[in-house]
This record gives structure tokens, C-alpha cells and sequence, in this order.
């Protein structure tokens, strides 16, 4: 197994390696996001992973949701992504959970980290609530036309937010894969013990003149 990870434990030593394998997340969304999110940790040396997802994968998703591909369509989204992990690395194990995220919070599975991979407000809103109530952080991704949002949520939370149903609009491919890099990024730093800046919120986008810009935010914590 050492060997698998070997350039992960150049970087901080077969100890926090090691530690990974007892560790439990749960990604709540299987698209884009989820996707890519489950691509980046899954093949991490993280023990346990969870995956919440109800829906199908269509055809429209396929270009930016990169766990599929043509064929897949029809298939649920949960249980093609774990079968992907599984066939990358054969260290972790994943359950697929085919159903709502109020179902999932009933069975009481314990995480040490929820990460949000879904598209809209009011689920996320959710998220926020069984996060408090577990005592539990989780880390808030989101994605829109070449733009995307970032937070690692302990003290504050998605109150902040005005919340409304409205859905993104045309997303490009890459933001999707970017945005969960840096969920991914967040999360294994955090899962291995390393620093993370807690309650700020992080905003990418492109200005006028096409450059990358990154805003930052502290959340409110009372």
C-alpha cells in the first residue's frame, strides 16, 4: 500500500499517511463536483468514503462530470462514481447511498468531514444544519459560468447566505475541476492535520480584462 502512495508520503511521512486509512468523509453530490472531488480523494489514502447522490447521469452531464462517460446514462450517479474509485484504488472503501441527504443524515454514519458537491442553496442550507448538529465542519463548494466559491465552514455558517432556489447558469468544464481541487486541497490538509484557514470564504473569478482574480472573506462566526 506504502508504495501506491509513495509521493504522498514524500511529503509528510508514512505516520500521517498511515493516519489517513482511519478516516471517514462524506461527499453529498455526485456531478461535477463530486466527480472530480471523488477522483482527488478517493485515490488519497482516506479510509472510508460515503456518497449521497440520488440522481441519474444524463447526457448533458457527461462533459464536465468526469467519473462518466457515454454509455453511462440512465446508470445512478452514487454508484458509478464508487465503482470508479474502487477500480483506482483498491485501499478505500465506498458506499453509495441512493437517496436524499435527509435520508442519509438518519442513519447516523459518523464522518470526520462533510464536503458539499451539490448545486443549489437550499440543499446546502441543509448541509449547514446537519453539520451543526453533528458538530461536524464541512467545506462549501460552488461553481457558475468561469466563477466559483470556496469555504471551510467550523464556526460560521451558511446563514450568511441569502438563500433562494435559483441554479447556476452555463458552467465551463474547468471551474468545475478547479473548484474541487481546491475542496480537495482543504480537505486532505485538514484530514492529515495540516493548517487550514477556517470561515473564510474564497471567490475566483475573471475581471474585464480576463485575469484570475481571488477575493477573500471572513464569515461571520456569532
Amino acid at each position: 500500500m506504502m508504495a501506491y502512495f509513495h509521493r504522498q508520503i514524500q511529503l509528510w511521512g508514512e505516520e500521517i499517511q498511515a493516519s489517513l486509512h482511519d478516516k471517514k468523509i462524506v461527499i453529498i453530490g455526485c456531478g461535477g463536483l463530486g466527480s472530480s472531488l471523488a477522483y482527488a480523494l478517493g485515490s488519497s489514502g482516506i479510509g472510508e468514503i460515503h456518497l449521497v447522490d440520488f440522481d441519474t447521469v444524463s447526457v448533458h452531464n457527461i462533459h464536465r462530470q468526469i467519473a462518466f462517460k457515454v454509455g453511462d446514462e440512465g446508470k445512478y450517479k452514487a454508484e458509478v462514481v464508487k465503482q470508479s474509485i474502487e477500480e483506482r484504488c483498491p485501499y478505500v472503501k465506498v458506499f453509495a447511498h441512493v437517496e436524499a441527504l435527509e435520508a442519509f443524515t438518519c442513519k447516523e454514519i459518523s464522518v470526520d468531514l462533510i464536503i458539499d458537491a451539490t448545486d443549489n442553496l437550499p440543499t446546502r442550507s441543509l448541509i449547514d444544519a446537519y453539520a451543526k448538529s453533528v458538530n461536524t465542519p464541512w467545506i462549501y463548494g460552488s461553481v457558475e459560468a468561469f466563477n466559483g466559491h470556496v469555504c471551510f465552514f467550523e464556526k460560521s455558517g451558511f446563514g450568511a447566505f441569502k438563500v433562494s432556489d435559483k441554479k447556476p447558469a452555463g458552467i465551463a468544464a474547468p471551474i468545475v475541476m478547479h473548484i474541487a481541487s481546491l475542496q480537495a486541497n482543504l480537505a486532505l490538509r485538514y484530514l492529515a492535520g495540516l493548517s487550514v484557514k477556517k470561515d473564510r470564504l474564497y471567490y475566483l473569478y475573471f475581471n474585464d480584462e480576463g485575469e484570475l482574480m481571488t477575493q477573500k472573506f471572513s464569515m461571520p462566526t456569532t
